[in-house]
């Protein structure tokens, strides 16, 4: 199954999210149009929805926190993320982040 908002890269994979901070928690909404939409607890001011975008990604992926950089977007709801992670599929970060929607 093809997933738009996930590409796979030479080591690693791209990602491409769309995110609501203030949220009341942090989840996982689903897919809509080509990009994961995510709900964030986090507040959007001083890089903080961004530390916890990363802190959630690296944690639900089991990869480390570093493996996870965000390279375009840092100030706007729709983020390209970039995954150093050369054994993870698209599929399964599909698996680890939408559970049995992928």
């Amino acid at each position: 199954m093809s997933h738009a908002w996930c590409v796979a890269r030479p080591g690693g994979l791209r990602l491409a999210v769309q995110i609501t901070p203030n949220a009341r928690k942090t989840e996982v909404i689903g897919v809509l149009d080509d990009a994961l939409k995510l709900k964030l607890q986090a507040q959007p001011i001083e890089g903080k929805a961004n530390d916890a975008l990363v802190k959630f990604l690296a944690k639900t992926l089991a990869v480390p926190r570093g493996a996870v950089t965000i390279t375009h977007g840092h100030t706007s709801k729709r983020k390209l993320i970039e995954i150093a992670a050369p054994a993870l599929t698209c599929a399964q970060v599909a698996q680890r982040l939408l559970g049995g929607e992928a």
